[in-house]
């Protein structure tokens, strides 16, 4: 079995979203320069890179990252290679033919390419999925969705996708780095800090294929 790191890392070249704060990552204690260890510090937005949106982030009544259930966030998941989509609709969603009884999805479309390139700053065309799409998912049981750039729905059209997904209790998954990963399925884990009262949280996420 292999296993895949999907986490994108974490440095101050990492794009944010437009307005989100930066990432600030430095030593404040250095050895050479006499202290006792190497200690850091980080600065950065709880959307920042790999991620997990808790219902709270748009709802206002929404649960908080702390109280997500892990077991939605563990488990089978199939990844759906999507390489020509501009936006991820329940159309599309038909005819990708996602296999039944399928609780976790993960789509890989050309955003990936933007982890391999390193695209320099924050790209606004990158694939997103569209309102019907997340009814669509709802619909068939998907508990779990995650995408390969910073946002689940499309730029300038974020809340209407997140709404629906979060008010259904789906757990979404942002900023995956799929770019190794072939369609197919896996076993996810997926573990945000556990920041107390948070709408989202930085993740380490791993796929290990069965």
């Amino acid at each position: 079995m292999r296993t895949y790191d999907i986490t994108l890392t974490i440095s101050p070249d990492l794009p944010t979203w437009p307005g989100d704060p930066g990432v600030e990552l430095e030593r404040v204690e250095k050895i050479e320069d006499g202290s006792n260890a190497n200690v850091s510090r980080v600065d950065m937005g709880v959307h920042t890179g790999t991620h997990v949106d808790a219902p709270f982030h748009f709802l206002q009544d929404g649960i908080t990252v702390d109280k997500l259930n892990l077991s939605l966030l563990t488990g089978r998941a199939y990844v759906l290679h999507l390489p020509d989509v501009e936006v991820i609709t329940a159309a599309v969603l038909e005819e990708a033919q996602i296999p039944p009884r399928t609780r976790r999805v993960l789509f890989k479309t050309r955003n990936s390419d933007l982890w391999v390139k390193e695209e320099p700053g924050f790209q606004t065309d990158f694939v997103g999925i569209s309102e019907d799409g997340a009814e669509y998912l709802v619909r068939r049981g998907v508990k779990l969705v995650g995408v390969d750039y910073l946002s689940v729905a499309p730029f300038k059209n974020s809340r209407p996708t997140h709404e629906k997904l979060l008010e259904a209790g789906v757990v979404i998954v942002e900023g995956l780095d799929l770019s190794e990963v072939s369609q197919g399925r896996y076993t996810i884990y997926c573990l945000p800090l556990k920041l107390a009262n948070s709408d989202g949280a930085p993740a380490r996420v791993i796929l290990i294929g069965v």
